[in-house]
């Protein structure tokens, strides 16, 4: 949807173009994703790392030269951190932010450190994988995932990122919460599910692009009361792309199309699209059931 609407905004008409900053920004997703939870790495590190050297100082405290090794320890942390899938992709994607601004590590770790949570946490030395991870969980939900100065950092590299922030923060929150006791590795997910996956979203791209005009005049006569000119374009593009899955994606549940269009315009249009859209989806498909134009089979008929 925002890349049929910059091509809108841009005058452009270069697909090629179009579809490989699409896939660009897709990609980008993963990397976002890598950058989060390799946070929680740079964190424990950081932590191990000044420990050490407070225990090897001339005049260290008791409690320097023994400290509380709670949180470096933690379950979970030790998890990603001896994670090979994590750091294979870190390596193949040339994932090293933290190192070239630590800054934003020693932010965090402050905070995380200052919080209620963390003392409560450390107010023994014993280490419990349900409460380790119940505490990482918490951890990143509460403070890392809402941090302004790692929003504002994350916004500054990559204005694709914004849109995919919560996307990201919500699967890694899956992730750690799904975690067990038993599990040996952390498994990196996946851009697409498989090549069905990405050959649908170039597909939708490109049919939505090359059929504009019909797809226009599928639900312009729907809107007799609204002027082509006062309908917001990005609702616009959310009809001619609803529409597109709804006559050209025939193993696409009508439902799935529906409802997933909908939320789109909850996120990005104003607040009384969706009822306008749902409107017309739902007159338009009353219209090709009548028409015997929806040509659904396999999935596309649940």
């Amino acid at each position: 949807m925002q890349s049929v609407y910059a091509m809108h905004q841009n005058n452009s008409d270069n697909l090629e173009k179009e579809e490989k900053f699409l896939f660009y920004s897709i990609e980008n997703i993963q990397d976002l994703y890598l950058i989060m939870l390799s946070s929680l790495v740079e964190i424990q590190k950081r932590e191990e790392d000044f420990l050490d050297k407070s225990s090897k100082k001339h005049l260290a405290t008791p409690d320097e030269r023994n400290p509380n090794k709670k949180f470096i320890n933690n379950h979970v942390l030790q998890l990603l951190l001896e994670s090979n899938s994590l750091s294979m992709a870190l390596e193949n994607r040339k994932i090293n932010d933290w190192h070239l601004n630590d800054d934003y590590i020693r932010i965090l770790l402050e905070e995380i450190k200052n919080s209620d949570l963390y003392k409560e946490y450390m107010s023994n030395r014993v280490n419990n994988f349900e409460e380790d991870k119940r505490f990482v969980v918490t951890v990143f939900t509460e403070l890392i995932a809402p941090n302004e100065k790692l929003y504002e950092y994350l916004e500054d590299n990559k204005l694709t990122w914004i849109d995919d922030i919560p996307l990201v923060n919500t699967h890694i929150a899956k992730q750690l919460k799904a975690l067990k006791s038993t599990d040996e590795d952390f498994s990196i997910p996946r851009v697409y599910k498989d090549s069905e996956d990405k050959e649908f979203t170039k597909n939708l791209f490109r049919k939505t692009v090359l059929n504009e005009p019909e797809l226009s005049k599928e639900f312009i006569d729907k809107t007799p009361n609204w002027d082509s000119d006062r309908i917001a374009e990005v609702d616009t593009i959310i009809l001619k792309m609803a529409i597109c899955e709804l006559l050209k994606f025939p193993s696409i549940p009508v439902k799935v199309t529906i409802n997933e269009y909908l939320e789109i315009a909850k996120e990005y249009s104003t607040p009384k699209s969706s009822i306008f859209i749902n409107g017309i989806l739902d007159n338009l498909v009353k219209d090709y059931q009548t028409a015997n134009k929806l040509n659904k089979t396999g999935r596309g008929l649940m």
